[in-house]
């Protein structure tokens, strides 16, 4: 590469940040490469004060502002188009889509914490399990209360020595 490619290349990197450095917003390290550049090179440091004199010329016109009438018939004229229908345009606003998401989500969020129950018994130490048991032999306590009202068994004689047998005894599941 040449010596003239390697300073074309140099003034394509430093126009880049000419205009932040004449504006006063470059980084110091960028301001310090901008101005051992425009020391260097003549044609760079043309164009910034030809810049510069534009700004300055640019400064000196007088402030132009639009008529009362200006925003009135600007936004009449808004008002006038059409309204664009896009894909989310059947949603009435932004903030009820982002209501709906996080209601759904919450609800998502919400179903899959495992569910702890307090009851009395939870609170009194009987193990919850317990409560499950009971819920498990359901259909044999529902054949006891039709076996204890059944008629047929007042008539059974009651043991000789007054103590149940073994067999009396027995759950039934």
């Amino acid at each position: 590469m040449s010596n003239t490619e390697r300073n074309a290349e140099r003034c394509a990197g430093i126009e880049d940040k000419l205009v932040e450095y004449l504006d006063g917003r470059a980084k110091p390290a960028e301001r310090r490469a901008v101005e051992e550049h425009l020391t260097a090179c003549s044609s760079c440091r043309n164009r910034a004060e030809e810049f510069r004199h534009l700004w300055s010329a640019l400064d000196d016109l007088p402030v132009i502002s639009p008529s009362p009438a200006f925003d009135a018939s600007l936004r009449a004229r808004i008002a006038a188009e059409p309204a664009r229908r896009g894909f989310w345009s059947w949603l009435p606003s932004p903030r009820l889509a982002f209501a709906v998401t996080a209601l759904v989500a919450m609800s998502v969020w919400m179903a899959s914490i495992p569910r702890v129950t307090i009851n009395e018994k939870a609170m009194t130490g009987v193990p919850v399990e317990a409560d499950f048991s009971m819920i498990r032999d359901l259909p044999v306590l529902e054949n006891y209360d039709v076996l204890s009202k059944f008629d047929a068994l007042s008539e059974l004689q009651a043991p000789p020595n007054g103590s149940p047998t073994q067999e009396g005894t027995k759950e039934i599941r």
